[in-house]
């Protein structure tokens, strides 16, 4: 149990109801390398190339209670390790105070206040992150075909390293509603930190694939020190 903001959060977290979307790209594995420094972790790398992740979540029944979500988050391991294959969260902003505060001392999640805006966009939808008014990052998808929710009740490895500790926790994710295609992303870049790193990893660019999810159950363990 922790006490967050004076109130108790029992663990595991729950997230009940959720709606999310996903693009997954490959990445300049220098520049994936460079977002891991300092952590002990490398990339994991496909014919050389690197995969990162941009994703938005719209939570509305949760131990956190609501809020919206966006993520960049890079696929990483321990070094020569494949069985610690995860995803390391580099960016993590959120609209809402407490979910901040819970998400940086439970687990170290990079949690950041900002004005995230999630709308209906044709058969898609957008996302954008502003802050100070100006935007960083704008992702829109473009719905897909139905798919298997083939990950319901697996467990991911999301790696954080907060304050120079590097921890992971166990993510079990249940998906239902999916649906999927090629492409079918569309990524603005606006004028930030953290839009620079992501033009360095070479956005915007064409998706592998993209993924919309209707309904999305999630639980958060304990995270625990690595190394």
């Amino acid at each position: 149990m922790h006490t967050i903001l004076g109130e108790q959060v029992t663990m595991p977290v729950q997230i009940r109801v959720a709606d999310a979307a996903s693009a997954m790209f490959l990445a300049d594995a220098q520049a994936t390398r460079n977002i891991l420094g300092g952590t002990g972790l490398e990339p994991v790398t496909i014919a050389g190339r690197a995969i990162c992740t941009l994703v938005f979540v719209r939570y509305i029944d949760g131990d956190l209670g609501p809020y919206h979500e966006f993520g960049l988050a890079v696929m990483a391991q321990l070094p020569g390790d494949r069985s610690s294959i995860g995803i390391y969260i580099s960016w993590l902003p959120v609209n809402q105070p407490f979910t901040l505060a819970a998400g940086r001392e439970i687990w170290g999640f990079p949690k950041e206040m900002a004005d995230i805006r999630i709308t209906s966009h044709g058969r898609g939808k957008r996302c954008e992150v502003l802050m100070d008014g100006r935007l960083v990052v704008a992702l829109e998808t473009s719905g897909g075909i139905p798919a298997p929710a083939q990950l319901g009740g697996a467990s991911i490895a999301a790696y954080t390293n907060l304050d120079g500790v590097l921890r992971s926790t166990p993510w079990v994710m249940n998906p239902s509603e999916v649906r999927m295609r090629p492409g079918g992303a569309r990524v603005e870049l606006g004028e930030h930190p953290i839009a620079e790193q992501m033009r360095a990893l070479g956005l915007p660019r064409r998706a592998l694939f993209t993924s919309e999810i209707g309904s999305l159950r999630m639980t958060f363990e304990d995270a625990r020190e690595v190394g």
